[in-house]
């Protein structure tokens, strides 16, 4: 369908319009395009009816919307004459168009059934008289634009290119190209509502140079891109080539192969941008070495270190305070201090998951059960367990490994256990942490001082893997037997627990529910075929272990065990109960002689208690008065702090001559021997300052002292008792002795309360705060006190010290 060509004179008409979404027409432009709304539709058919076939076209200002109204669409547009419609499958219609003249809306008359509206043609203003030159240069200066534009355009026809260099119009050269090249709507609804033709112009400059300039830094990118893709396409290249030939020689064993896999092992680990570039960079140096080479040896093991450590694996925490309380009782007896400050900690965690730097330090003496615990609270918590034994350690590099330029280097010990746990959240066990040493190589101590800090373990860096670690979700557990050869700034970053040695109570319990089971499985026997008697147990503790622990006990249960293996396989006997009438028979003669008190009252001897490293002992101490010039003879190997109790004791009495009936020039009449049994033994500490007191005041006077009493404390020259330590081992010692009351400080009454209910039970305790309290529970004859001036005076308490026994 078209019509002949008839010339459209511009007027003033009123005329259907089409909003064209994302074209702008410009007169004497032939436009095709296609139409869909019902409106556009409508306004089409209507001007097609008409004579001259007359539609207004203006542009929508936002393409998105779908139905338009007049506000939505630009004032400015150009009257066209349809020249051909053509139905198309989808139900639309495509048109072509020939712009006539610009024109403007002035009165909208309708939107429905399609838009209506009054225009106004809009003339070209003329041109001054003087500006032929300007409109010359800027013709000259726009076609060169052009040209410029068209080198960069990928597809410029030259049909276009020829219209362009062949114009001469000023106008027609500023439509035309404003109507053929990709710019948006706005800039070209900008030249077609411009009137001044040089303005016209010179925007269409600035419209080509800006164009230029994006079409340039495109052209530009895409060089680099390009050049890069062919960099990438001859490396992959040669590299499969390299591949090919590699594999031709070495097998499947080719070096690109291995680092491939290295690469793709790297990937897939999620690792920092950092620790990435560095293995990424360690693993390409395999393909510039030949495969044997030292160096690449020495890669490979690098990489595979790095390669097993768990970044980011992790196990599940568990919270349930009530699964970790069975499983610390089920695993050891009594503890319950320990026990308590475990469970706090889960339960800690519980609330505030992200909690960072629980270290903890379990202090006490060998075979109490520091390792075990370790593993009881990894079991508790769910975590992997791993131990570290520092024992002997002096050289700095067993803690953050060697450089791996050395020959035979390794990681530090801590990164080789995160590699052995293969989780990044164990519990890892610092054995004998107090038996770290230091020479010319380094103090491992200070290295440990990272490791054990919060605030800089995430980011631990060993000298073997060159790169940041995280720590700070291990669980850190050390043990140590004396915690005062921890150096002080590693001491500080840990939460010391002390656990002390255990009572014979506990070491019954222990052997009957632990030891003995656990002995008869490993060496294959029954219930039935074994069975240890309750006095047998006491007869193994008492007089074949002295220790804190049950190391000793658990070995000395193996033995009976083996013996009783031997008979049962040779047929001697099908079982055996062992009793201490027949325990001699298993272990041999008795090597321990048990602690017990006098048989009698007598007099100048007074039962001390003692702290050793392996338990309580009772210490009996003995004074003996003699003639002579006022000698004070101290013998049974005693330290300087035990002499200086005895001195202090003397003068105490000498004060006292009067109230206690003793003759005053006794310190120069009479020699004064100390002495306290088993010589060979060191003894030193301020607490058998009372028994020391008691036994002189009952030599001097005559008095005996009660076969069943105990005491421990230190005296002051004034008769004051001041506060000791080691109660609870003391005052079992005094309960397996036989001991029925125990005289201890007023200082250290709150510690009775800590002691085991068979102790409260069995033994009568008097609490002393001088020294007369003590004479008149001792002493079989009691002074009369009543006319004795009590001290009231105020001295500082001290601190006792501790040796390898204590008194």
């Amino acid at each position: 369908m078209g019509e002949k060509k008839t010339k459209i004179i511009p007027a003033n008409r009123t005329l259907p319009m089409i909003a064209m979404r994302g074209l702008v027409l410009y007169p004497n432009m032939v436009l095709h395009f296609d139409i869909g709304r019902e409106k556009s539709i409508a306004a089409l058919n209507e001007s097609a009816a008409s004579e001259e076939r007359l539609i207004f076209l203006t542009a929508q200002k936002d393409i998105e919307v779908d139905e338009p109204k007049i506000s939505d669409l630009y004032q400015v547009g150009v009257v066209a004459q349809i020249k051909q419609i053509i139905k198309i499958p989808k139900g639309g219609l495509r048109v072509m168009v020939e712009g006539c003249y610009r024109a403007k809306i002035t009165v909208p008359m309708q939107d429905t059934p399609y838009f209506m509206a009054k225009t106004k043609s809009i003339p070209l203003k003329r041109k001054p008289a003087n500006s032929a030159d300007m409109e010359i240069a800027l013709i000259r200066a726009v076609k060169n634009l052009f040209e410029d534009y068209s080198d960069l355009s990928p597809k410029m026809p030259k049909e276009i290119m020829l219209g362009v260099m062949m114009a001469e119009d000023a106008n027609v050269l500023a439509e035309f190209i404003a109507g053929n090249i990709p710019v948006s709507v706005e800039e070209k609804q900008t030249i077609l509502e411009q009137s001044d033709v040089l303005k016209r112009l010179e925007y269409v400059a600035q419209v080509l140079e800006s164009e230029s300039e994006i079409l340039a830094l495109e052209r530009d990118i895409y060089d680099k891109v390009k050049e890069r893709m062919d960099q990438n396409q001859r490396e992959y290249y040669l590299r499969e080539q390299i591949k090919v030939l590699s594999e031709e020689i070495d097998g499947e064993d080719s070096p690109q192969t291995e680092v491939e896999e290295y690469l793709n092992k790297i990937a897939g680990l999620n690792l920092t941008i950092e620790a990435c570039e560095k293995l990424t960079k360690e693993a390409n140096r395999l393909t510039k070495m030949p495969s044997s080479s030292q160096e690449a040896s020495v890669i490979r093991n690098y990489l595979d270190t790095c390669i097993e450590l768990p970044w980011n694996v992790s196990n599940v925490i568990s919270s349930d305070v009530k699964k970790a309380q069975h499983i610390l009782d089920n695993d050891h007896y009594g503890l319950e201090k320990v026990k308590e400050r475990i469970v706090e900690s889960i339960a800690v965690r519980a609330l505030a998951p992200k909690i960072k730097g629980q270290i903890l330090c379990l202090v006490g003496p060998p075979g109490v059960g520091k390792t075990s615990i370790g593993k009881s609270i990894a079991k508790a918590t769910g975590r992997e367990y791993v131990r570290i034994s520092l024992g002997g350690v002096k050289d700095e590099s067993d803690i953050r490994g060697h450089r791996k330029t050395y020959i035979g280097s390794m990681p530090g010990r801590i990164i080789d256990a995160m590699k052995r746990a293969k989780s990044k959240n164990p519990l890892m066990l610092l054995d004998e942490i107090d038996k770290l040493g230091a020479d010319f190589k380094g103090d491992p101590t200070s290295a440990l001082l990272e490791v054990l800090d919060a605030e800089q373990n995430s980011a631990f860096r060993d000298h073997y893997i060159e790169i940041p670690f995280d720590l700070s979700d291990v669980l850190f557990v050390a043990t140590a037997n004396d915690d005062s050869n921890i150096p002080g700034p590693l001491y500080d970053r840990m939460e010391v627990i002390d656990i002390p040695s255990y009572t014979r109570e506990e070491k019954y319990n222990i052997a009957k529910k632990y030891l003995i089971p656990k002995q008869r499985e490993r060496h294959g026997l029954k219930g039935t075929q074994i069975r240890i008697s309750d006095d047998g147990i006491y007869t193994l503790i008492d007089s074949y272990t002295r220790e804190a622990g049950v190391r000793k006990l658990e070995q000395t249960t193996a033995k009976v065990m083996r013996k009783t293996a031997k008979m049962i396989v040779a047929e001697e006997k099908k079982r055996v109960v062992i009793t201490p009438a027949n325990v001699e028979e298993f272990l041999g003669p008795k090597r321990r002689k048990i602690d017990g008190i006098s048989l009698t009252n007598e007099v100048g001897v007074v039962n001390g208690l003692a702290w050793t490293s392996v338990g309580g002992e009772t210490m009996p101490i003995e004074v003996a008065v003699l003639d002579g010039t006022g000698k004070l003879e101290l013998t049974g190997s005693l330290g300087d702090v035990m002499k200086e109790s005895a001195q202090a004791a003397v003068s105490y009495i000498r004060s006292k001559c009067d109230v206690y009936g003793i003759e005053k020039e006794f310190y120069k009449t009479r020699d004064i021997h100390i002495h306290v049994p088993e010589g060979a033994v060191p003894k030193d500490g301020p607490s058998a300052g009372t028994a020391i007191c008691t036994a002189l005041i009952s030599a001097l006077t005559g008095i005996s002292v009660k076969r069943d009493v105990a005491m421990t404390g230190e005296i002051t020259l004034r008769g004051r008792v001041l506060p000791i330590g080691g109660l609870r081992e003391k005052t079992m010692a005094a309960y397996r002795a036989g001991v029925k009351t125990v005289i201890v400080p007023a200082d250290n009454e709150a510690d009775i309360s800590e002691l085991s209910d068979v102790i409260k039970e069995n033994i009568n305790f008097v609490i002393a705060r001088n020294i007369e309290i003590v004479l008149e529970t001792a002493l079989t004859e009691p002074f009369k006190i009543a006319e004795v001036q009590s001290f009231s005076g105020n001295i500082d308490k001290e601190t006792p010290t501790v040796t390898a026994v204590t008194c």
